[in-house]
């Protein structure tokens, strides 16, 4: 009896200690492991050689974060073949230096982008509990951030602006058809302009001589959006796309061991909140990469079992 009683007055003490530990660790310790996850991709006709695109997302960089900015300028030393960037660079109102600073290694590396809402709104600090009942909100007064100067800095650096749009790259000999989407998590993408733009791409035939007979000659669809809503996954596969890029979840930020990420703040099963996985619609499919990002809202400054990441995916043959 007195075991008992001594029990139910310790474990309240002990949960609280367990809940400090693991706050401190996620907040002083995991939101700085940045970690380059490595993948491969099936998606190349055979004799095709390798891609190598590099995927990040959701740095919400603010000035002070040095040890970010120089982890992901580090990454142009991988001397990938084509840059994927899904929106939510900037997280405070005065990154864009910082992130200027950051991207021109990048410079010369053919690359696209889309943008997330966080790139127009600076953050405003939210109740994280709501985030359990439905996709988050938008509410409080945020600052406005610089969007134009963003986009003049990605476009300068080569990139394609896929926010409803698309475009063709030929990167290395292989040639590359990509579209993208605004901001599904705000209403922002434009499903009927993406099909207007990807007609306009094909029926104007960018490479100008490719007749469809040979298929090592066929571009390489690649879908692009900042958050990965089923209704623009959807679409993305019905439009051809072989290869989607996505970020916006974080990948759940707060992930259980054994569990997965606790939500995904879209409507996206939980267990592709993360990671290389396939998404298969009407009778078609396509491989998603979703990002877990490699930042936090600067008033949730915290990540537990799911470390800050960019992505390395080597697109190759089948066989």
């Amino acid at each position: 009896m007195g075991t008992d009683r001594t029990l139910r007055r310790t474990w309240p003490t002990a949960l609280a200690f367990a809940a400090g530990a693991a706050f401190a660790w996620g907040s002083l310790v995991e939101r700085r492991m940045f970690t380059l996850r490595r993948a491969s991709v099936p998606v190349l006709p055979d004799g095709s050689e390798s891609l190598r695109v590099l995927h990040f997302s959701d740095l919400h960089l603010a000035p002070w974060q040095r040890d970010k900015q120089e982890w992901v300028a580090s990454l142009a030393e991988l001397a990938p073949d084509l840059v994927i960037s899904t929106g939510d660079l900037m997280g405070h109102e005065h990154a864009l230096p910082a992130l200027e600073r950051t991207l021109e290694p990048f410079r010369g590396i053919p690359g696209a982008f889309v943008n997330g809402s966080n790139d127009y709104f600076g953050p405003v600090a939210k109740n994280p509990l709501k985030y359990f009942g439905c996709p988050s909100g938008h509410l409080g007064k945020p600052s406005l951030l610089d969007i134009e100067g963003l986009e003049r800095l990605l476009e300068g650096l080569g990139w394609l602006n896929l926010n409803n749009a698309a475009g063709a790259l030929d990167v290395g000999g292989r040639r590359l058809e990509l579209f993208g989407v605004g901001d599904a998590h705000r209403n922002w993408d434009r499903l009927d302009l993406l099909t207007q733009a990807i007609d306009e791409l094909r029926e104007n035939d960018p490479f100008g001589d490719g007749d469809g007979s040979d298929e090592s000659t066929e571009p390489l669809t690649i879908g692009v959006t900042h958050a990965p809503y089923r209704r623009v996954l959807d679409s993305f596969v019905t439009h051809g796309a072989e290869v989607i890029f996505a970020g916006h979840t974080h990948g759940g930020q707060v992930r259980v061991p054994g569990f997965g990420a606790l939500v995904t703040n879209c409507d996206i099963p939980r267990q592709q909140a993360r990671g290389l996985s396939v998404w298969t619609h009407a009778l078609r499919s396509a491989y998603l990469n979703v990002s877990a990002g490699l930042g936090t809202s600067i008033y949730a400054p915290v990540r537990f079992a799911c470390p800050p990441e960019a992505t390395l995916l080597t697109l190759t043959t089948a066989s």
